[in-house]
C-alpha cells in the first residue's frame, strides 16, 4: 500500500483491530434463540454500543426491533453544514454448523496460514472493525469531515427483518446521503470491487402429509404413500436436468453483462470436488448474479442412524429461492408456494409456508459516491481499478433503505471475498483486506464531503 497518513495510522491500528475482533467474535451471537442463548447476541450488541461510545458517538442506543433482536445505533456529529454517511454491518452471525470440522475453535480468532479465522470473522463482525478503523484513521488525520451514522444490525442472517421493519416505523432514523453497507466483498483478495446488484430471496417450508401415522415398510411398504417419497420428487422438480432452477412461471435466461467468473477460478472457489459438474446453463456470473437460483436448506427426516424401516407419514423441507434484480421477491414466492403444491404427487396433501423475504438490489453507479470511493480504492489498491460485481446472496435492508432514501448513494463494500468461505466451517478474514478496505472506507469518507 502506497504510504499516506491515514493508511500508516490503519496500519499502527491493526493490533487493536484483532483484539477487538477476538472479542467480538467470541460472542455465540447466531439471532436463532432456540439453539444460542440470546444473552449472547445481548453481549455482541453491548459490545457494539460501547466501542462507539468510546469513539465519541452520540445517541447511542440498542434498538428492539419487532423480530425480537437487537441493532445498535449511534450518531457521530461532522462539521457545521456536512453531509451524512450511514455505515452498516450486522453482529449477528451464521451457526457454526459441524463445530468437529473446525480446525480451531469456531468462536476463538484464531491467526493460520496469514488469515484469522472464527465464525464472522468476515461475515460481518469484521465490518464492524472495518468501520471503527476508518473512523480512527480520519480522527487522527484531521478529523472525521461528515456526520456518521452507524447501524449495526442484529437479525441479519435470519432474515426476519426487525431492523427493517424498525426503519420503515422511524424513518427519520437512518436517513442519509450515502449509506455504506460492509457486508459485501471483493471479487477476489487484492481486486478492489463494489457490489452493484443483489439477488433477492424468499424462505417457504413445505410440509407433505399421507397417512396417519409410520407403517412397517415390510407389510406395508408398495402401496402405501410414502411422504419423504413424495417429498423428494416434488424437491426434484425443481431443478432441470443440468440443475438449472424451474420454478413454473420464472424466467432463468438473463445474461450478465458485467465482470465475468471464470469456470476454473469458480471451481477452485466453490471447492468443487473433481469430476463434480457445476449446475446450470450461462456463464458462471449469469448462474449466480442474474438468474433465480433454488437451494433445498434443510429436509425434516430420521437419520440413517437410528432409523426404522418405515413408511414416512409425514416430511417438510426448507427451501431457500434467490431471484435477480427486477424480480418482485413476493411473486416469486407465491410461484414457489403454487410449484410446489403442483408437484406433489399421488394426491399427498402439501402444505407451504412463507417465513422470509427479501428483495433485490441495483445500484446507481453512476453517482458522486462511486467516484468517491473509486478515486479510495486506486489508493488503497495502488495499481488496481475498482471493479463493479454482483453477489448472489441478499441483503434486504438494502431495498428497504433504497425505498426510505430514494436520493441515497447506496455502495456495498466488505470482507466477504471468496477464500473467507462466509456461512460455511473454517471461516477467515484477510487482515490484508481488513487492513485496506478501512484505509478504503476512511478516504471514501474524506472524498465524499468534498465531493
Amino acid at each position: 500500500m502506497s504510504s499516506n497518513p491515514v493508511a500508516e495510522t490503519v496500519a499502527s491500528l491493526m493490533p487493536r483491530a484483532k483484539a477487538e475482533l477476538t472479542e467480538l467474535v467470541a460472542f455465540k451471537s447466531v439471532a436463532d434463540f432456540d439453539q444460542f442463548p440470546k444473552s449472547q447476541s445481548e453481549g455482541a450488541a453491548k459490545w457494539v454500543a460501547e466501542a462507539l461510545r468510546d469513539e465519541g458517538f452520540q445517541d447511542v442506543a440498542l434498538l428492539d426491533t419487532p423480530d425480537g433482536t437487537q441493532s445498535v445505533y449511534g450518531f457521530l456529529p461532522g462539521p457545521a453544514g456536512a453531509k451524512t454517511v450511514l455505515l452498516y454491518a450486522h453482529y449477528d452471525v451464521q451457526p457454526p454448523l459441524d463445530e468437529t470440522a473446525w480446525v480451531t475453535p469456531p468462536f476463538e480468532l484464531t491467526e493460520r496460514d496469514g488469515r484469522w479465522y472464527g465464525r464472522g470473522s468476515a461475515d460481518c463482525k469484521g465490518g464492524v472493525v472495518m468501520h471503527l478503523l476508518a473512523l480512527r484513521a480520519l480522527k487522527a488525520n484531521g478529523g472525521v469531515p461528515v456526520n456518521v451514522k452507524v447501524i449495526a444490525e442484529g437479525s441479519e442472517e435470519q432474515g426476519t427483518g426487525g431492523l427493517e421493519r424498525y426503519a420503515e416505523q422511524h424513518p427519520e432514523l437512518l436517513t442519509a446521503d450515502a449509506i455504506v453497507i460492509g457486508d459485501a466483498g471483493n471479487f477476489r483478495v487484492g481486486l478492489p470491487t463494489v457490489t452493484s446488484t443483489l439477488r433477492g430471496m424468499t424462505l417457504v417450508r413445505v410440509k407433505v402429509d399421507t397417512l396417519e401415522g409410520n407403517l412397517h415398510s415390510g407389510q406395508f411398504g408398495g402401496a402405501a404413500p410414502d411422504a419423504l417419497g413424495a417429498l423428494i420428487r416434488v424437491l426434484d422438480s425443481l431443478r432441470a436436468e443440468d440443475g438449472s432452477t424451474t420454478v413454473d412461471g420464472l424466467t432463468g435466461d438473463a445474461r450478465w453483462e458485467g465482470l465475468q467468473y471464470e469456470e476454473e477460478q469458480f471451481r477452485k472457489d466453490a471447492k468443487v470436488l473433481d469430476g463434480v459438474e457445476l449446475i446450470g446453463s450461462g456463464t458462471v456470473a449469469d448462474r449466480i448474479w442474474a438468474r433465480p437460483a433454488v437451494t433445498v436448506l434443510g429436509i425434516d427426516c430420521p437419520p440413517v442412524v437410528g432409523a426404522t424401516p418405515s413408511v414416512q407419514a409425514g416430511a417438510r423441507a426448507l427451501v431457500s429461492l434467490r431471484v435477480p434484480p427486477g424480480v418482485d421477491s413476493a411473486e416469486a414466492a407465491k410461484l414457489l408456494q403454487a410449484h410446489l403444491e403442483a408437484h406433489t404427487p399421488w394426491g399427498a396433501r402439501v402444505s407451504t409456508e412463507q417465513i422470509g423475504q427479501g428483495q433485490a438490489f441495483r445500484a446507481d453507479t453512476t453517482s458522486p459516491a462511486y467516484a468517491a470511493m473509486a478515486e479510495a480504492m486506486s489508493v488503497a489498491y495502488p495499481g488496481q481499478e475498482m471493479q463493479y460485481a454482483g453477489q448472489g446472496g441478499s441483503i434486504p435492508l438494502c431495498n428497504t433503505l433504497a425505498s426510505l432514501y430514494p436520493h441515497a448513494e447506496i455502495l456495498l463494500i466488505g470482507l466477504s471475498e471468496p477464500e473467507a468461505q462466509i456461512h460455511a466451517v473454517n471461516e477467515s478474514v484477510s487482515p490484508e483486506e481488513l487492513e485496506r478496505l478501512s484505509v478504503a472506507e476512511a478516504l471514501f469518507l474524506r472524498n465524499y464531503a468534498a465531493s
